[in-house]
């Protein structure tokens, strides 16, 4: 599964770092880093929807706030 974090200006205002460091610990804490890559990308095109995350190329919009329910959502429970 690959999943990409952009790290744009916008996105980077509305918290991408913080969203990128909690998927590290949330892959880590899941033993999950054999089967998920994680990456990080310049605008994917949706400023005004930021932070914007792919899974496998399906757009999704992630907030510091709801990055744990979107790893569990997202993440998890389709690998």
């Amino acid at each position: 599964m690959k999943v990409t974090v952009c790290i744009g200006s916008s996105c980077h205002i509305k918290g991408s770092r913080q969203v990128v460091e909690k998927l590290q610990t949330l892959i880590i804490e899941n033993n999950l880093g054999d089967k998920i890559e994680l990456g990080g990308t310049f605008c994917l095109g949706k400023c005004q929807q930021g932070v914007c995350v792919t899974v496998d190329e399906e757009f999704h919009s992630v907030t510091p706030e709801n990055v744990d329910e979107f790893f569990t959502k997202e993440i998890a429970a389709k690998v």
